[in-house]
């Protein structure tokens, strides 16, 4: 499973069901992580090759189905945008186009032809009532009306070819769509079916790291506590830098810690947000250095986390955070979201029960405020400085207490609207629950 379809999946889920998460209880308590003496990695060592090999079938199968899921919702979705556009095949909607110009060809044709005929006939009329007109010129009248009647006889019959024609067009055309709707209907039953095959195939790799060993819980605990801060605004096309601090604030040496990043623009309602597929990250890419790691580097939500190493006891790691709005980003309200994670050699793990976030406005360029510096501190290495304890935040119905981090006393102040204030608590608790999800496939994964 790919890191930024869990943790996108969680806080979409939050965004559009945000109650589900601010009544959430606590996140990891169902957590498991595999049982050893020997470390995370040992069990790397403990696979033979039969055993990498089911491993990587399992994979494969998870993989194979993942991508049929996507590809039939993606045939769904355009066949979806057919029906709405009214494209049900080059032939049938060319043929409705020109039985409908027939139909109006023929009918301009037969009324023209019908006029033509009443004037022949009010011409006889008045030549018949005219006792100066000759034998021939009453000949010629009545011969006129002869011609008008037999174009307005063809005319008649054209039209009635012509409705002919668009009526079969037309019942081509619905019977096309109908096809095309039942298509729809078909495909909505292919992918109940193909989730159901990743769900099972997602089984089958849980079942092989159950048959590897007894697993036990990992812990949700306040042993990485981060601090994020940021801007107050980012101009579209532009990036901003953001700083996050991460503390280990237990009473140990962490021996493996990360940080999950998820960044997301929101729309103005509810509204606007596609369940199926909430996209609200697409607008924003993000990459990050320390002091350890002072090379850029872009975060790849599909595989990575911000990987942080060892953090002692007491010690901190700072990150700055580089994020870029895209040109064609519409301006509104964004928000970004961080919790932490740690993985010790003797196989103890965890994940914060604490979430920091940070909001801004995205802005036209020619919106673009006054500057107003915000301090980011530079990358450093871990340390040994106590870290101040964890003050007390808002605790969620439930019980778990995802305490938001503030920016220098408060959260970045962006006039916020309703949906960014109702999905803040939301999304920073899905963003945990994402995180979990994450770790437990991250741990499979560095397993195998």
């Amino acid at each position: 499973m790919k890191i930024r379809r869990i943790l996108a999946t969680a806080v979409a889920a939050a965004v559009t069901t945000p109650v589900v998460f601010l009544s959430a209880g606590p996140a990891f308590a169902d957590t498991p992580k595999p049982t050893t003496s020997k470390g995370a990695t040992a069990q790397q060592d403990d696979l033979d090759g039969p055993d990498f090999e089911e491993l990587e079938r399992l994979e494969a199968a998870v993989a194979a189905a993942e991508q049929k899921v996507e590809d039939l919702k993606a045939e769904r979705e355009q066949v979806k945008n057919d029906l709405l556009a009214g494209n049900l095949g080059k032939e049938v909607v060319e043929e409705l186009a020109a039985a409908e110009e027939a139909v109006a060809d023929a009918k301009a044709a037969r009324t023209a032809a019908e006029a033509v005929l009443t004037a022949a006939k009010e011409a006889l009329t008045a030549i018949e009532a005219d006792a100066t007109a000759t034998p021939e010129q009453k000949t010629a009248a009545a011969e006129a009306v002869t011609t008008a009647e037999a174009e307005v006889a063809k005319a008649v019959a054209a039209a009635t070819a012509a409705d002919e024609r668009l009526a079969r067009a037309t019942t081509a055309w619905n019977d096309a769509r109908v096809a095309l709707a039942q298509k729809g209907s078909l495909l909505a039953e292919d992918i109940k079916a193909a989730e159901q095959e990743l769900a099972d195939a997602e089984a089958a790799v849980d079942a092989f790291w159950e048959d590897k060993g007894d697993f036990e819980e990992c812990v949700e605990d306040g042993a990485v506590r981060s601090t994020l801060t940021g801007p107050k605004s980012i101009t579209i096309g532009s990036s901003a830098n953001f700083s996050l601090t991460v503390k280990n604030t237990s009473d140990r040496d962490l021996d493996s810690v990360r940080s999950y990043l998820f960044a997301a623009q929101l729309p103005e309602s509810w509204e606007d947000i596609d369940d199926e597929d909430p996209d609200l990250d697409r607008y924003f890419d993000i990459d990050w250095k320390t002091a350890a790691n002072p090379k850029w580097t872009e975060l790849d939500f599909q595989d990575d986390a911000i990987e942080l190493g060892a953090i002692g006891k007491g010690g901190k790691v700072d990150v700055t955070l580089r994020l870029t709005v895209d040109e064609d980003a519409p301006a509104g309200e964004g928000i970004a979201f961080t919790t932490g994670e740690y993985e010790n050699e003797d196989g103890s793990c965890g994940i914060s029960e604490q979430y920091a976030e940070v909001e801004f406005d995205i802005v036209e360029p020619s919106e673009e405020p006054e500057p107003e510096e915000t301090a980011s501190p530079s990358p450093s290495p871990s340390t040994s400085t106590p870290a101040p304890a964890a003050t007390s935040g808002h605790t969620p119905q439930g019980g778990s207490s995802h305490t938001p981090v503030t920016t220098g006393g408060e959260l970045a102040a962006t006039g916020s609207s309703d949906v960014l204030s109702q999905v803040a608590a939301a999304a920073g608790a899905a963003l945990v629950l994402g995180a979990g999800a994450v770790f437990v496939a991250r741990r499979r994964k560095v397993n195998a």
